[in-house]
């Protein structure tokens, strides 16, 4: 028997996989180039020629630079949120939340060291160019929304009134990481690992606090301390009223 014969030949990746293996070589080589010179400063060439393919390949995959750009910009975006998703997802099984939502900003920004100057790349590349900020915009209402409904979860388990909108939540919760991320950048002492959990944490703490101050103030309470402390318009004298 030919030493052949047992020999299963290598299946050829379909067109599919072939498409999806050039979209993923294209955008690492896009992240590696706009975070070192900027959208600007970033050729379709260079960016081409980094993940290996002609230019004709930049524009058959994106159609121009500017749409992977925003390629880009949606899959990091959606690549942390899936992240975190699953980091509570884990606590809700018993795992405390801290120490991995530490792990995550530590990850981008220690291990994935292009990841903050993209960040302030997509931000100025879009407040310099208006016409493409909704397009911008657009494309991150996807990872939004899943972050609005992990941070909707999460104000249910605290027990949070209703009236704390999720997608305040989630808004502060973008930008908490946001700006952790880019001052550990700056001065990694600054940020230790679990800061980003421990900032969750009292954020979580001053909502469900303000709950039960406001569940404790029963509904006919008010604010205003001078409407409990003046008289009712019976009792006041007759000339003051």
């Amino acid at each position: 028997m030919s030493p052949d014969a047992d020999h299963t030949p290598q299946r050829r990746p379909t067109r599919a996989e072939t498409k999806a293996r050039t979209r993923r070589l294209l955008l690492d080589a896009a992240a590696r180039t706009y975070a070192r010179k900027g959208f600007a400063g970033a050729s379709v060439e260079e960016i081409a020629e980094a993940a290996g393919f002609s230019i004709g390949a930049v524009y058959s995959n994106f159609g121009s630079k500017e749409r992977l750009f925003v390629e880009l910009l949606k899959e990091r975006a959606s690549e942390q949120v899936s992240r975190a998703t699953r980091i509570v997802a884990d606590a809700q099984a018993g795992d405390d939340p801290v120490p991995a939502l530490g792990r995550l900003l530590a990850n981008a920004a220690d291990k994935d060291p292009d990841f903050a100057p993209l960040q302030a790349e997509f931000w100025l590349y879009a407040v310099r160019n208006p016409p493409l900020m909704e397009t911008l915009a657009e494309e991150l209402r996807g990872p939004r929304a899943e972050l609005e409904s992990l941070m909707g979860k999460a104000l249910e388990h605290i027990g949070a009134p209703g009236a704390v909108p999720a997608d305040a939540v989630a808004t502060i919760a973008m930008a908490l990481f946001q700006g952790l991320l880019r001052q550990r950048r700056i001065d990694p002492a600054s940020v230790p690992d679990e800061l980003l959990g421990q900032a969750m944490q009292w954020l979580f703490a001053g909502i469900a606090a303000s709950g039960t101050a406001t569940g404790a103030q029963g509904p006919d309470s008010t604010d205003d301390p001078a409407a409990t402390d003046a008289p009712a318009a019976a009792d006041r004298p007759e000339e003051n009223r």
